[in-house]
This record gives C-alpha cells, sequence and structure tokens, in this order.
C-alpha cells in the first residue's frame, strides 16, 4: 500500500515545528557560511554565461531516468550527475563542496529540525518552478518520496522506512518525522533527494517508460537526444534559481553537449580534434606522453592538476564473497597478496602511483598510520579479537616485492596461507579441499580493466590459480553489477570506484551492511554481511562528537581492511584535466576538488 501523507491545513498546526528555520544544515557542527551569504566561495559569481561546452564519456545510454533500476547505470549523463552536475533534476537542498557535509537552502529555501534530528521540515521556496512553468509544491515532495517508494532503485526506494509520518505542513511545507531506525544524518540525506513533478509523471509506467523527455526543475532542458550517442542540454532562460546564492556561479553555459564513445582511446582522439572540451585523465603514462599534439604544445589545450583535501577511496579487484571459493578471508588475503605492485607501477604506470592501504587514507579519518584509541577499542569490542594486530596498530600494509613479478617470498607466503585454508599445490595446480582447481573468472569493460587483470593473472599462474578475464560490453556489465553475477570485478577510475569523503555516512549502507547484500542494484559489490561491519556503521551515524565519529570510521576502515573484500590497488596526487584554453575554472579548488558545473566558455558572447 502506497505510504499516505498526513494534510494538516490548521493555523495551529502549520506552526507545530518549534525551530527557527535555518539557511544551513551540518553533519557536525555549523554551517560555514552566515546567513545572508551570496555565494559559494569557491565560484566565480561574476562570470558572464553564455557560449557551450561538449563533454565526452566513455559507453551508452538507453534511459533518461536516473532513479529506477532500469535506469540506474544506463541513464544519460547530466540529468542527475555529481560530475557533470545536475542539469535536469534539483535535490531539495544544495551541497558545498567546500565544507566536509553542508548543505544550504536550494527548492527548501529553508530547514528545521530538533537537536535529536528526531524530525525535519524543509519549507520549500515560493520562486521554484518547473520547467513547464508550474510551480514546486510540498505535494510535490511528498509524491516522489512515494514514487520512489514504490518504483524507485535503491537507495531512493527505501527512504521511507526511517519516516514514522510524513505531513504536509501549512501551503508549502513538507515535514518528515523519524522512526528508530534513522539515524542522526537522516535529514542530510533526505536534503539531498530529487524532487520530480506530480503533474508530469505517470506512476504506472515511471520505471519502464524510461526515455519519456523529463520535466525538471533545474537549470537545462532537454533539447535533442540520439538514444546511445549524444544529449544536449540548453539553458533555461526562466530557470527560477539564478539568483538563488547556493546556484550563483553555476550553470554557465547556454548549451551543453554529452556526446558518447565506446572506447576512450576514440574519446581522447575526439579532444585533440577539438570536438570534447574536457579531458580526465587518470592513466599517469597517458598524461606523461599523449599531449605532443599542436594543440598541446602550443597553448590552446592546458593540462591542470587539482590538489583536493579528500581520503584516496579505494581502487581495486572486489572479491564476490557469495561465491563460495570466496567465503574464507584467508583465502581472499592470499589472492591479494601475490598481486605484484611493484612490477605493475613500473612496467605500466611509470612509478606514478602509490599503494592505498585503507579506504580512507591520507585523512584523519583513516585506519593507516592510526592506532586504535581506547575509545575505538572500545567501539569494536570483541571484533579486536579477530582483527590484525598490525591493523590495531596502524602499521599493516600490502606486501611490498622485489618489482621482478615473481618475488618467490610473497608468493611462497601465500601459498602458506591457501595452505591453512586448506588448498595444496598439486600437478601444478592449486587445489582446494574438495580436489577441485581454484579458478575464478574477472569481469571487464575496457582496456584499462583488462591490462590490470593480465598482470594479476600472471601473478596467480606461478602459484598455479587459474585466472580467466571476460570483457563485456557495457549494458551486459551494468546488468551484471546490478544482479552480483560476477566473480571478480575491477573497480578502477575512470568509472566506478570506492570514493571517500570527509562526512562518510548512509552511503556505506550500500557498500557494505548486510542489508543491502542481497538487494539488486546496490554498491555492495563484495557481498559483505557482517554484524560488527554493521555495527560500526550504525555508531558512525549515531556519532554526536567529531571523537566519536572519527574513531568509529577508524573502526569501519580496520574491519574492512581486515575482511580482505578487495584488493587494494593505487592512488595518486591531485586530479588531472586537460581542457581546451578557450574554458576556464574559478582560481579556488575547493575541499573536494574541480567542480565542473562552475566552470565557463571565456568565448561567451
Amino acid at each position: 500500500m502506497r505510504f499516505l501523507a498526513t494534510l494538516f491545513i490548521s493555523a495551529a498546526l502549520s506552526g507545530a515545528a518549534v525551530a527557527e528555520p535555518l539557511h544551513g544544515i551540518a553533519m557536525h557542527g555549523e554551517p560555514a557560511l552566515p546567513a545572508g551569504y551570496q555565494h559559494f566561495s569557491y565560484v566565480n559569481p561574476d562570470v558572464k554565461k553564455g557560449g557551450e561546452i561538449t563533454y565526452g564519456v566513455v559507453g551508452s545510454f538507453d534511459a533518461l531516468n536516473p532513479f529506477v533500476l532500469k535506469g540506474m547505470r544506463s541513464s544519460a549523463r547530466g540529468l542527475w550527475d555529481e560530475v557533470l552536475g545536475n542539469l535536469v533534476f534539483e535535490p531539495l537542498m544544495q551541497r558545498s563542496r567546500d565544507e566536509p557535509f553542508t548543505l544550504y537552502g536550494l527548492l527548501a529555501e529553508s530547514v528545521e529540525w530538533d537537536d535529536d534530528r528526531s524530525y525535519v521540515q524543509f519549507n520549500i521556496s515560493p520562486d521554484a518552478k518547473w520547467s513547464d512553468g508550474e510551480p514546486v509544491t510540498a505535494d510535490d515532495v511528498i509524491f516522489t518520496f512515494n514514487l520512489m517508494k514504490d518504483k524507485g532503485r535503491p537507495p531512493y526506494n527505501r527512504r521511507l522506512a526511517l519516516v514514522e509520518t510524513m505531513e504536509k505542513v501549512g501551503d508549502n511545507s513538507v515535514r518528515f518525522t523519524f522512526n528508530a531506525d534513522a539515524n542522526r544524518e537522516t535529514p542530510l540525506i533526505f536534503a539531498l533527494m530529487p524532487v520530480l513533478p506530480e503533474h508530469a509523471i505517470d506512476p504506472e509506467t515511471f520505471d519502464t517508460d524510461t526515455m519519456t523527455t523529463p520535466v525538471g526543475s533545474g537549470p537545462y532542458s532537454i533539447a535533442r537526444v540520439e538514444p546511445g550517442q549524444r544529449i544536449v542540454y540548453e539553458r533555461r532562460d526562466d530557470y527560477w534559481g539564478k539568483d538563488t546564492p547556493s546556484m550563483a556561479g553555476f550553470a554557465n553555459y547556454d548549451k551543453v553537449t554529452v556526446d558518447y564513445y565506446l572506447q576512450d582511446s576514440t574519446l581522447f582522439e575526439a579532444f585533440k580534434k577539438g570536438a570534447v572540451d574536457i579531458y580526465l585523465d587518470d592513466d599517469p603514462s597517458h598524461w606523461a606522453r599523449a599531449y605532443d599534439f599542436p594543440a598541446a604544445t602550443d597553448g590552446r589545450v592546458v593540462k591542470d592538476v587539482f590538489h583536493p583535501e579528500t581520503p584516496t577511496g579505494m581502487q581495486g579487484f572486489v572479491f564476490n564473497t557469495r561465491r563460495p571459493k570466496f567465503e574464507d578471508a584467508r583465502v581472499r588475503k592470499a589472492l591479494s597478496d601475490v598481486f605484484d605492485f611493484e612490477w605493475v607501477n613500473k612496467t605500466l604506470y611509470n612509478n606514478a602511483y602509490q599503494r592505498t592501504q585503507s579506504y580512507w587514507q591520507n585523512s584523519a579519518l583513516g585506519a593507516y598510520g592510526n592506532p586504535a584509541s581506547a575509545e575505538e577499542r572500545e567501539l569494536l569490542g570483541d571484533a579486536i579479537d579477530v582483527i590484525d594486530p598490525a591493523i590495531l596498530a596502524g602499521d599493516y600494509a600490502m606486501p611490498v616485492t622485489d618489482g621482478s613479478g615473481s618475488d618467490r617470498k610473497v608468493l611462497g607466503a601465500a601459498v602458506k596461507l591457501l595452505g591453512e585454508a586448506g588448498y595444496k599445490i598439486t600437478n601444478g595446480k592449486m587445489t582446494g579441499p574438495d580436489g577441485k582447481p581454484l579458478a575464478f573468472e574477472i569481469m571487464t569493460t575496457n582496456e584499462g580493466q583488462e591490462k590490470l587483470a593480465l598482470a594479476y593473472q600472471h601473478s596467480l599462474t606461478l602459484i598455479g590459480v587459474d585466472l580467466s578475464i571476460r570483457t563485456v560490453d557495457d549494458a551486459q556489465y551494468q546488468k551484471r553489477l546490478n544482479t552480483f553475477d560476477y566473480d571478480v570485478i575491477v573497480l578502477v577510475m575512470p568509472g566506478f570506484y570506492f570514493s571517500s569523503s570527509l562526512s562518510p555516512g548512509a552511503e556505506q549502507i550500500w557498500r557494505w551492511d548486510s542489508r543491502s547484500r542481497d538487494v539488486e542494484g546496490t554498491f555492495n559489490f563484495a557481498g559483505v554481511a557482517s554484524a560488527d561491519v554493521d555495527r560500526m556503521i550504525n555508531d558512525m551515524l549515531e556519532a554526536r562528537t567529531t571523537g566519536h565519529f572519527t574513531d568509529s570510521v577508524r573502526g569501519l576502515d580496520r574491519l574492512l581492511v581486515n575482511g580482505h573484500y578487495m584488493l587494494p590497488l593505487y592512488h595518486r596526487e591531485g586530479q588531472w584535466v586537460a581542457r581546451w584554453e578557450t574554458i576556464e575554472h574559478p582560481a579556488e579548488t575547493p575541499i573536494y576538488g574541480y567542480q565542473l558545473p562552475t566552470w565557463w566558455d571565456k568565448n561567451a558572447q
């Protein structure tokens, strides 16, 4: 049955919220910007709007709805996009990328909550309009949450499970009162929900007719669609939020085009010719050697390096623990240890990378380099007994090889560990307790992943483990990801990887919590189901002090590293972006790194 909203129309009930309306809310502490602020610190508010930009991405698309399972990873870029921007759809509040986790008013011009965060009330701006001219209303918010519950993809379809009541308050406010399953981050997560127009959506076909041109409240409308190849957006002259402080310095182009390419090499050739304006580079060899074409040597193409202040995140090979062969953490550790990072880094990447040792490395939240405090040990409880002492001490690291590609010492240690798990080498093959050879498949989707998989295959062969590599097209890859139909996948940039922020929160549920293990479309690619991990995520979400929050994130980090759910790969310093000099960006880089939605065309007329 549909979750029903309770309608309040009396003046007395309209004033039920005793808290003062706030212009912004923060996960911990107070917003950095005061009421009456004019713009975010990292934008150019005086930029002359106009011109155009063309982005290039690898892949394809067959949907214009990013909020349902069918369009989860095959929807056109730009509609609802952390990298390119939310061009068509908008959230209730806008996130500042220069604070760990702070939100400011957008569709909701103000917000109200109590100290316990037992409820949140969003007060919709009376100026907010859909692209067809209709007003954005509280009813649209209620409709969206109900629609997502019935038809949406994870995690949107589970939001109302945290709600005791959803109420329309007065003319244009919505109040959510939370139940015992909610946590202190829940109000902020709700503030980041998109809002969809009730008058322009048929709930019955919302999750099936995914190529319908959407009506949004954002600064752009879709001008042209070539399925699988191109989507073009045009800036709305009547965009309601152009004078909203949280949108100052955003949406600077008259036209935004996203072109799709089958391979990254083809995309780069298009960039060299000027058909694409920006190229996000993650290949050290490519960054060092590929920019010898005329436009790059004469200055028409500029290479920028940005330095965010965020944790490294985690790139690597993910073991699907739903498969019996990967149930034993000792097996996962042994298979991880044989990967010769030093050889791969030297041979493939000119030693450009550093080894990643934890999920929040290079920050105060990370376990690596930070021994567990007494408070953290108390949080971990009995899990202390199963965590490697080196991980607790903060000095655990992946094995360092001699860089030869066949370090006998490292390989021998891995074989010994597999022996403890019941494996032995028979006739040159690693065989399990059941007498069957240890063999598995890595699913890849591009040339960069294939290169890494081939390097891994070389190392595994030396200890008698058979690795096959299957490269699939984008559509098949997304389908198999959604249904967890794989042995091992590669999460590396560009593409999917586990990014880390300074304010990890509810997204960790959809990566590691047992509640997400068997829900299609979540990011629990490893199939983690651990009561200790669940408890630490909950502690993190309930933390009221910075110290408690830091201890809980470090505890989660230690549990994930100790579980060996991933073979950690690498990270590098800085973000690399090449651009044609006609595209410019603000001078200040926020703590989360470059923000493409704040860039502009300097030739705008």
